[in-house]
């Protein structure tokens, strides 16, 4: 049991590294072009969020046997960090205020949890508070793919839904969530299994409109093109979603 408690915990970072780099693609093209575009900064900020909370919960002062939360979430939160000041570098004036101030609410949002932690609780109490503050954060992160859902639905196209992020998106979620059930865990299991199988309810939406993925021309170059959204992990802000050009989904883990 303590075996496959530790591979799953393995298999989790695995395939969440992969998530938080997938985004890099984006930002090579934010600093290529020096400009955010139509790209919006908040998924990255309530990520970077998310990851500190669950980095905080696996500590062992917090919650005993869940290091390998920790690890991968501290890289996460790290990895986030560089997004999204890359992001306030170059983005224009009135989305650098914007997504500043969204990151100051963050920091003291995490910042207050972390004093709570330390000074009004203790013991089991502590593993609580922390777990359900981690909790609500990440079902709240997993909830982000449903706009894009909703998108293919609509469209009948995968265009804006990359293969492979819903297949590491699922991936991720189902290891996460074995881990929490082999570590008789809650907090990890409850909202990784809500992101298993919404990582599912993508691959099957996939499977249904995968020969619809919109008009990108022809030739050699649609297979760069479909290769490069299939890896690429941007986000658009709403009012794009009626000519979206970049895959808009979700990133973050546990």
């Amino acid at each position: 049991m303590e075996l496959a408690h530790f591979l799953f915990g393995i298999l989790g970072n695995a395939t969440a590294l992969f998530l938080y780099l997938a985004p890099a693609i984006t930002f090579r093209r934010i600093i290529r072009c020096k400009t955010t575009e139509e790209f919006s900064g908040v998924p990255y900020v309530m990520t970077m969020l998310n990851c500190l909370l669950s980095a905080w919960y696996g500590l062992p002062f917090v919650s005993p046997n869940n290091l390998l939360v920790s690890t991968i979430n501290g890289t996460g939160a790290v990895i986030e960090s560089v997004y999204v000041l890359i992001f306030i570098i170059y983005a224009a004036k009135k989305e650098k205020l914007r997504i500043g101030g969204l990151l100051a609410v963050v920091l003291t949002i995490f910042g207050s949890i972390a004093v709570v932690t330390f000074v009004a609780v203790d013991g089991h109490n502590r593993k609580l508070f922390c777990g359900f503050a981690a909790a609500i954060f990440s079902i709240i992160m997993y909830a982000s793919p449903l706009s894009v859902m909703r998108l293919v639905i609509k469209t009948k196209s995968v265009e804006y839904m990359p293969f492979f992020l819903s297949l590491f998106c699922f991936l991720c979620g189902t290891s996460w969530f074995i881990f929490g059930l082999l570590g008789h865990d809650a907090f990890v299991a409850v909202p990784n299994g809500f992101g298993s199988a919404l990582g599912a309810l993508q691959l099957i939406l996939y499977a249904i409109y995968r020969n619809n993925k919109g008009d990108k021309g022809g030739g050699e170059g649609k297979e760069a093109t479909s290769m490069d959204d299939s890896m690429e992990m941007g986000y658009r802000k709403a009012h794009q979603e009626k000519k979206p050009q970049l895959a808009p989904t979700q990133d973050g883990i546990v």
